[in-house]
């Protein structure tokens, strides 16, 4: 296959190539070359024409690798998590572990797995946010990244497609549960690592109980939750001892009565602010079970009453800073949705089954894969300046962002292009004695 593909991308690349036969992985090295170096829509055929096989490859074989090749996306995902935890995660660090779900429109009523659901990314008054489409549960792994100054983001590497009950299907599996699966996997991948899963409150369900000890949750909690004190101590009466103890006031009385104290935050891009937070152990029975809970009620410093957070957290040991910054970390999960549907992940047009099963995870391990290229072999000091020079009214810009990212692999490609069809050049150390034209005639 006509395709050249540079030595550090594809060296990235060979770490999957016991996911595929010899052939699938020609054509997954095609379409990931094709996926970052297309600027227009990213259709399948798109992906092919950017991969500059258009022409020379028929393009059935790239729809063939996504409805009919042999390859697991939960197999790549995981081969691609132990190189992310080997490279990016500090050998006895706990892995931090982002969940969220978003809606992908479509168009046609023979898509399968398409459904009419809430799309949360459609800003509320700005049209409906019932769409058909196919939900996607992502889980991603959040690292602080050098390249970008210590600035966290979330790495995709495990999906699931979200499909509702109904009377025909009353046991397919609720987003929750879908995202405990794959927690269940990373937890058998890494047995001896600490997890810290980071979700918001919609996630908070009975999918959750039982967890090993080593994996906490940190997640927002509803308003409405409702609150137990921690089980009391053997009475020594007969019958099992009681699980929970008496129920706690609402959230709102709470904030009324618990004493709030100054506590310094640390927000993602790095600055600092002080709010007012509030702690309690206790037990949140419905989605933890008996297991304890930490919760935190959070306000700005200069308001004196309620609240404006409530951060729940089994990481009982942890300080109130450390679960607000841990908690804080959840929303990379939300840029990372809006780098990959800006830069083309879900645009593609397939309809059949395993199709719409595969495209989509690849586009975000093809993000993954990009992020990961540019903290190996990228210069952010460089495209921060270069930006600035380009954008002198852009002066705040103090890191590379993943467009930076992408246009950085782009230019990478192409040169990678240029060098294989630019002409050798000769280096003899001998310089051709130059014969007059009456010598050459001569001879």
């Amino acid at each position: 296959m006509p395709l050249h593909v540079p030595g550090s991308l594809d060296g990235l690349l060979s770490l999957l190539a016991p996911c595929f036969s010899q052939p699938a992985f020609q054509t997954f090295r095609s379409l990931v070359c094709g996926f970052v170096g297309r600027v227009g829509e990213h259709t399948v055929t798109g992906m092919w024409q950017a991969a500059r096989l258009a022409g020379r490859v028929h393009h059935s074989r790239a729809h063939d690798f996504f409805a009919r090749r042999r390859w697991d996306p939960d197999e790549l995902g995981l081969v691609l998590l132990d190189f992310l935890v080997t490279v990016l995660v500090k050998p006895d660090a706990p892995l931090y572990v982002a969940i969220d779900d978003t809606l992908f429109g479509r168009a046609g009523r023979k898509v399968w797995g398409a459904h009419y659901l809430h799309d949360g990314s459609q800003p509320a008054g700005q049209g409906r946010r019932t769409r058909w489409g196919n939900c996607w549960v992502k889980v991603g792994l959040v690292v602080e990244l050098p390249c970008l100054g210590g600035r966290s983001v979330c790495l995709p590497v495990l999906f699931r497609l979200f499909r509702p009950r109904d009377d025909a299907h009353p046991s397919r599996r609720s987003q929750p549960e879908l995202a405990r699966e794959m927690t269940d996997l990373i937890l058998a991948r890494f047995p001896r690592r600490t997890v810290h899963l980071l979700f918001d409150g919609a996630y908070a369900t009975k999918a959750w109980r039982e967890l090993p000890e080593r994996a906490t949750i940190t997640t927002r909690m509803r308003a409405t939750a409702a609150l137990y004190a921690p089980a009391p101590l053997p009475t020594g009466k007969r019958g099992r001892p009681a699980l929970k103890g008496k129920r706690l006031p609402s959230l709102a009385k709470l904030a009324e009565t618990l004493a709030f104290n100054a506590v310094k935050i640390t927000a993602p891009d790095g600055r600092q602010r002080t709010a007012q937070v509030a702690e309690l152990h206790c037990l949140w029975y419905g989605p933890i079970h008996t297991r304890p809970v930490k919760l935190l009620l959070v306000r700005d410093g200069d308001r004196t009453e309620g609240y404006d957070i409530a951060i729940a957290s089994t990481d009982t040991n942890a300080t109130a800073a450390e679960l607000i910054a841990r908690y804080a970390a959840r929303w990379t999960i939300e840029t990372s949705f809006q780098e990959a549907k800006a830069n083309g992940v879900g645009q593609a047009r397939n309809r059949v089954r395993r199709a719409v099963e595969r495209t989509v995870p690849f586009g975000f391990l093809c993000q993954t894969l990009a992020i990961v290229w540019y903290q190996l072999y990228g210069d952010a000091d460089r495209d921060v300046r270069a930006r600035r020079r380009i954008a002198p009214w852009y002066p705040h810009k103090q890191t590379a962002s993943y467009n930076d990212m992408l246009a950085a692999l782009r230019r990478e490609l192409i040169r990678a292009e240029f060098h294989s069809q630019a002409p050798r050049r000769t280096h003899s150390p001998q310089i051709a004695q130059l014969q007059s034209p009456p010598a050459l005639t001569a001879a």
